[in-house]
């Protein structure tokens, strides 16, 4: 008995680390899948091939494509949002434009890393749906309120341009994110490499200058 009973044991952990295993390859493959082809265009079929488990394992995990849908966006997003917030709380002593720059670069260097965030949101965004309704309220809305209220006293102290801060806010995020999803045509017409940190920063620092100009 005593020789038995840690297999036992071990038994149903291991289950449960292949079960784990396998939901994040079927949500890593259904990011890239959703990113390229949209929500229409993919099948689960393409996304458990693209995982390289068997299709039904995708209703046992997630019951349906609408689900692995939410479960792909909720991960991603709260990824984003997290790292977004992470830079606000550790420049939280910094002045504020120094504090919204941190919030800038942590912005692009997150776009940089997971191009395929930005281009999920593309994909979605071409057209009205309840997914796009889901994800502007329960991600989207709330990162651009927390950003709007960084703008605010930044505008008004002149160092940010004036202006609608949310409109404001979606054209660091469209310099940010935007110029990212286009890496493969911009590294091809301006030869311009982002798979390269120094070109990363580069856009970085380009952002923060213009929209947040330093006062001589």
């Amino acid at each position: 008995m005593v020789a038995t009973e840690p297999v036992a044991e071990k038994t149903p952990r291991k289950q449960q680390q292949r079960s784990v295993l396998t939901q994040q390859k079927l949500l890593d493959a259904a990011l890239e899948a959703f990113s390229e082809n949209g929500y229409k265009g993919t099948s689960t079929r393409d996304i458990a091939e693209r995982a390289g488990v068997h299709h039904p394992l995708i209703t046992y995990h997630f019951k349906n494509k609408e689900e692995l849908w939410r479960a792909t966006a909720n991960r991603c997003f709260s990824q984003f949002a997290r790292s977004l917030l992470h830079a606000r709380e550790e420049a939280a002593q910094q002045s504020p434009r120094d504090r919204m720059a941190s919030m800038i670069r942590a912005y692009v260097n997150y776009a940089a890393s997971h191009p395929a965030t930005h281009k999920l949101m593309l994909q979605e965004s071409s057209r009205s749906s309840s997914r796009l309704d889901w994800l502007v309220e329960t991600h989207l809305k709330p990162v651009c309120e927390i950003v709007v209220e960084e703008l605010k006293p930044l505008q008004e102290s002149g160092i940010a341009p004036p202006g609608d801060p949310a409109l404001l806010f979606n054209l660091i995020r469209v310099s940010s994110g935007g110029i990212l999803a286009l890496a493969l045509e911009i590294k091809g017409t301006s030869g311009i490499d982002f798979s390269e940190s120094r070109n990363v920063d580069a856009l970085a620092d380009m952002i923060v200058s213009i929209f947040l100009p330093e006062r001589n």
